[in-house]
C-alpha cells in the first residue's frame, strides 16, 4: 500500500462549522485515514492510502472553499 500523508494550505475556513464541513467532505475520499483541520493557520492534515492532491481539492471545493497549496 501507498500511505500517504499531505498537508494542504485552505482559504476561507473561519469557524467550527467551516472546519467540519471540510473534514466530512474530505474523510468521505476513498483510502482516507484521518483529516485534521487547524483553523488557525488554515491548514489541512490528510493522510491515507493512495490519496490524490486532486480528490482532496475536489472535495475541499465540495465543501465550499478552495485549496491555496499543498505539501
Amino acid at each position: 500500500m501507498s500511505q500517504t500523508a499531505r498537508t494542504y494550505k485552505v482559504v476561507g475556513m473561519t469557524c467550527d462549522h467551516c472546519r467540519a464541513s471540510v473534514e466530512e467532505e474530505v474523510a468521505e475520499i476513498p483510502g482516507v485515514e484521518s483529516v485534521d483541520v487547524d483553523l488557525t493557520t488554515g491548514r489541512v492534515g490528510v493522510r491515507g492510502d493512495r490519496v490524490s492532491d486532486g480528490a482532496v481539492a475536489a472535495a475541499v471545493e465540495e465543501a465550499g472553499y478552495e485549496v491555496a497549496e499543498a505539501r
